[in-house]
């Protein structure tokens, strides 16, 4: 058995492994909304003072010369090429998910390559630290997948902090200075890094904990607004730093997609597998159809003013698939479709799902 076999099969003995949640453990199901407007639907409105929308004065269209930064940031990146995802729990789960999807893609370059760094229960303030051990685990799944740091072309980062307290805002910003850090960690180890996709926290209404309950993972949405208008200031600055999918939904009342509460694990933070699907094909819908993702599917990135603007990246609805029946059978479909993608010369490195912050 080879060292990608035996990764992958680690994530099955980790699905296996974990521990299922006490019997009288369940989310809180009636709360299906918050009554708060996602950023993009706030555009110029106001929350507590902050601005929304997804860009500087309540736009959700990138300023021209910052678009055209992450054109030509697309367009440097070069086969072949790795997207590591780098966050907590939640993050781990919903890009195995991902990874998983896209063995089979035909929308997917064969070029790239997907590894899944993230590691539960690694805040964002642990990712801060320069030498904390996240790090030496994100270079040893790169080599397990057989791929160097020059290699890593694009990341998609998605953290938060766990048990916040206090002004959600005032966590929001302590969040925005540790994922600047990240950032800054992310470029100096990987000499080749152009780009960084940022995604928000999904809804967390139907938490039982204090994990990360709301409104801490609404306001996840403006540590990325704020990180990403950084970028928007200085638009040559490298890496280029971007949104992703922007996954915070208020619950059912949701504009663009819903989250339901089949969508939320026992602590309604986490993700049930049916939300892994869901964020799972958030994530290809982004990768496969952004113009600032071009080099995902093996396209020419677009250039100069004629290209029409990227909408925002809040996608509109889909129906859900149906969650995966068990860690055994995602075993066995993941062992098959090592075996299809050994023979394309094809590997990606999933990591098993933890608790986490979400």
């Amino acid at each position: 058995m080879d060292r990608r076999l035996l990764a992958l099969a680690g994530l099955g003995i980790g699905l296996l492994a974990l521990s299922p949640a006490p019997a009288d453990a369940a989310a809180n199901c009636s709360r299906t909304s918050t009554g708060l407007l996602a950023l993009p639907d706030l555009g110029a409105g106001t929350y507590r003072g902050e601005p929304g929308g997804l860009y500087p004065g309540g736009s959700n269209q990138p300023p021209a010369a910052y678009r055209q930064a992450g054109l030509q940031a697309a367009a440097r990146v070069s086969p072949p090429a790795v997207l590591l995802s780098i966050g907590m729990s939640n993050a781990t789960q919903e890009f195995s998910a991902f990874a998983r999807a896209e063995r089979a893609d035909p929308q997917k370059a064969d070029s790239v390559l997907l590894v899944d760094g993230a590691q539960g229960g690694q805040t964002a303030a642990i990712w801060a630290a320069p030498g904390a051990r996240t790090w030496t685990v994100v270079e040893q799944r790169l080599q397990q997948a057989g791929a160097a740091d020059g290699q890593v072309q694009a990341i998609w980062l998605k953290e938060a902090d766990a048990g916040p307290t206090g002004d959600e805002l005032a966590y929001s910003r302590r969040l925005e200075g540790e994922l600047a850090a990240i950032v800054a960690i992310a470029a100096r180890r990987f000499p080749n890094l152009r780009q960084v996709f940022v995604s928000p926290r999904t809804y967390a209404g139907y938490a039982t904990t204090a994990l990360n309950p709301e409104p801490y993972a609404y306001a996840s949405g403006f540590a990325v607004k704020w990180l990403v208008a950084d970028s928007v200031a200085h638009p040559d600055r490298r890496p280029w730093v971007g949104w992703g999918p922007y996954l915070w939904t208020d619950g059912t009342r949701g504009t663009g997609f819903q989250w339901t509460c089949s969508d939320a694990a026992a602590d309604g933070t986490h993700p049930s597998p049916q939300g892994m699907e869901k964020v799972s094909r958030l994530l290809r819908d982004f990768f496969t159809g952004s113009p600032f993702t071009a080099w995902f599917g093996g396209r020419a990135a677009p250039q100069g003013a004629a290209a029409p603007p990227p909408a925002a990246p809040r996608l509109p609805g889909w129906a859900p698939a149906a969650g995966v029946a068990g860690a055994g059978i995602l075993l066995v479909l993941g062992l098959s479709s090592l075996r299809r993608r050994r023979a394309r010369g094809r590997a990606s490195t999933p990591s098993p799902p933890a608790p986490g912050p979400g």
